[in-house]
């Protein structure tokens, strides 16, 4: 079965994320489906950017509980949407969660309707933003990042926008993102590379310097006790003991 959808317009390749039933969770064989959707776009000439979305209601759960990604297939993801020589925009109708969010911080341009809502889930079944932190520390208002990190609280397109998670918020998506397509359309290629090089160098190292760290950590808090009763807890829907 095939978990990404890809369809073509004017050099712009559509790339969704196409398994609703699942929430379009990253498990291991979607955060493998898309590296090889992006590999092939990398390599052809024709596609002058990519737009990232979704279909259902919901864009991105996080890791798969049930068939959870290798950590560093995960950052791999990740540092291969930042590190693209072509731009890579988000477009987002739904609900982000978690590790979704970490995929919306890799992108170069981010949209949502107003319908969309976010939340960094971790804390709350017992690990941390670890990986997803690689693209998002250094592009989101940190301030905010503790906030929203330490508590899981949910939050709309309008306080993403605020916080740097996304470049637009607006009714209609696709409105939003339409002077944004037109602009990539109009660019150069050799110069979207160069440009999109100079935006991406400080993120780039980053992942170079702290994404094994990270990636320790992250495997560490998935092996311990009160992740596993967390994890538990949320597959039965209910609280986890240490809820007061």
């Amino acid at each position: 079965m095939t978990l990404i959808a890809r369809t073509r317009a004017r050099g712009v390749e559509t790339l969704s994320l196409d398994a609703p039933a699942n929430r379009n969770a990253l498990s291991a064989a979607l955060v493998g489906e898309l590296a090889d959707a992006l590999t092939d776009c990398a390599k052809d000439a024709d596609v002058r950017a990519i737009v990232l979305t979704h279909t259902g209601n919901t864009f991105c759960a996080g890791a798969d509980l049930r068939d959870p990604p290798n950590p560093d297939a995960l950052v791999g993801l990740f540092r291969q949407i930042v590190g693209l020589r072509k731009p890579v925009v988000a477009r987002v109708t739904g609900h982000v969660r978690a590790g979704g969010l970490g995929l919306l911080a890799a992108c170069d341009i981010t949209a949502a309707s107003t319908e969309a809502t976010f939340a960094f889930t971790e804390v709350l079944i017992g690990v941390a933003p670890a990986v997803i932190s690689l693209a998002l520390l250094p592009r989101t208002d940190p301030r905010a990042l503790a906030r929203y990190y330490l508590t899981g609280e949910r939050f709309d397109a309008t306080e993403a926008a605020r916080i740097g998670l996304l470049t637009v918020a607006g009714e209609d998506v696709d409105t939003a993102l339409a002077p944004v397509l037109d602009g990539l359309r109009r660019a150069a290629p050799q110069a979207l590379a160069e440009t999109k090089q100079l935006l991406t160098a400080r993120v780039l190292e980053t992942f170079d310097r702290d994404a094994a760290d990270f990636t320790a950590l992250s495997a560490r808090l998935f092996a311990s006790p009160q992740a596993r009763e967390g994890m538990t807890a949320f597959l039965e829907r209910r609280d986890p003991p240490w809820v007061l």
